[in-house]
């Protein structure tokens, strides 16, 4: 199967079949009727793309219920280092994190359901990541992590002193500060 379970309940990387030859490679990115075999059955309706140089660090961020979404994450040049963490109230592993190299080499791709927090730091020259989404963006719904939150304990794998971190993400709150409306559930 293309797909490994994390420690993580929920949390899903999905490898592609890659179909390599002297002309390139070709794999399919995602296909419904794969997903759906594994138990995921997502419609997704929104795709976003970033750009970014070495250092940048994204988030960690999140949309709260009813407007939380499922994201598939990929890496279309370069690479990052994606963070996953677990925000489910009564979840087995509340507050853990689960971190993964995603890169254009590898073609791995991360499935981060609601009630996680979500980010990445750019650990390539530069990087392109696109990931889709199940549910649309919606700004008052906006919640987020501070990054270097000492609980979570992430290496982000850059060092301190050339973080790019925006200005929103600066002074997000903690993750025992942070709203949230997320519950477990046992699948």
């Amino acid at each position: 199967m293309p797909f490994t379970k994390t420690h993580i309940p929920g949390l899903l990387i999905f490898e592609p079949r890659i179909f390599e030859d002297s002309r390139g490679y070709f794999f399919e990115s995602y296909n419904a009727s794969t997903f759906s075999a594994e138990g995921v059955d997502i419609q997704f309706v929104q795709d976003n793309q970033a750009r970014s140089t070495y250092g940048v660090l994204r988030g960690l961020h999140y949309q709260l219920a009813p407007y939380a979404q499922t994201k598939l994450v990929r890496v279309l040049s370069g690479a990052i280092l994606d963070v996953a963490v677990d925000i489910r109230k009564g979840s087995p592993t509340y507050g853990q994190s689960f971190t993964i190299e995603l890169s254009a080499n590898n073609k791995k791709q991360l499935l981060v359901p609601k009630g996680f927090a979500h980010g990445y730091s750019v650990i390539s020259e530069t990087a392109e990541v696109m990931y889709k989404c199940d549910e649309f963006y919606n700004k008052q719904s906006e919640g987020g992590i501070i990054y270097n939150d000492p609980a979570l304990h992430i290496d982000w794998q850059i060092p301190a002193g050339l973080a790019i971190i925006s200005e929103k993400d600066i002074v997000l709150p903690g993750i025992d500060d942070c709203l949230n409306n997320f519950e477990y559930t046992a699948a």
